[in-house]
């Protein structure tokens, strides 16, 4: 009969634990046709946000993990700006990026998406890993001028 050892007893308990740990994480790039296609699409939630000259309204967003949404980005300024949030958009599942009544996107991620005066874009994404995330104008010194905003997944 073999004896287990006590360095034997803690290499099976890290294994067993690091095996619950990673089980339970989606990589939301990766894993992004299974996500996207389990999302429960008809209860979808609407989130918009206005781009204006040196803002986004609301400036701060809270989105749940798992849920499907639709943000929408409309800018009503008179120029064009940038929605920039590459931690953001690693952290969630993407759909597509839809400019209404002109065509979609459909791409594993995104980097930014500018939006034209006077125009809109819908992002159809699933938040998936938990944290908070900013967002900005990258446009010549809008950041600077206070045209950054708070994103949470929860």
């Amino acid at each position: 009969m073999k004896k287990i050892t006590l360095t034997s007893w803690a290499a099976l308990i890290v294994i067993v634990i690091t095996g619950f740990a990673t089980a339970d994480v989606l990589d939301p790039i990766a894993q992004r046709e299974k996500i996207v296609n389990d999302a429960n699409w008809k209860e979808m939630e609407t989130v918009t946000i206005t781009l204006n000259e040196h803002s986004y309204t609301p400036g701060r967003i809270t989105f749940k993990a798992g849920k499907a949404y639709k943000l929408v980005l409309k800018n009503e300024g008179e120029k064009a700006h940038y929605f920039t949030a590459p931690e953001f958009y690693m952290a969630i599942s993407t759909r597509k990026v839809e400019a209404p009544k002109q065509g979609e996107i459909k791409a594993p991620h995104l980097l930014a998406l500018e939006v034209m005066a006077n125009g809109t874009l819908e992002l159809f994404f699933v938040p998936v890993i938990k944290g908070n995330y900013t967002a900005y104008c990258t446009i010549e010194d809008h950041r600077k001028q206070g045209m950054e905003g708070a994103l949470q997944i929860e």
